[in-house]
């Protein structure tokens, strides 16, 4: 079985953290919504977006710790003479 490369959970982890974005945003505006006008479609649909952000939350907390424990495993020498990407 192949390992993930620390480059392959980078590339996942950005890809992670723009669609929480874009789902926030989303959320933002629907709560704008229900703060003037609520309904239950968007209380449902809030309701929707919010389990998918915590998801999406959980999963980048998934990616960031699979980065730590491939950084972790690293001898020294490696880690001082790579360009480590912050997190």
């Amino acid at each position: 079985m192949r390992s993930v490369s620390e480059v392959e959970l980078l590339t996942e982890l950005a890809r992670l953290e723009r669609e929480e974005r874009q789902v926030s945003a989303r959320r933002r505006k629907l709560h704008d919504r229900i703060a003037s006008f609520p309904t239950p479609e968007h209380e449902r649909s809030e309701r929707e977006l919010s389990r998918h952000r915590r998801d999406l939350h959980r999963q980048i907390d998934a990616v960031h710790a699979e980065i730590e424990a491939i950084r972790a495993e690293l001898p020294s020498p490696l880690l001082r003479d790579s360009a480590i990407v912050p997190l």
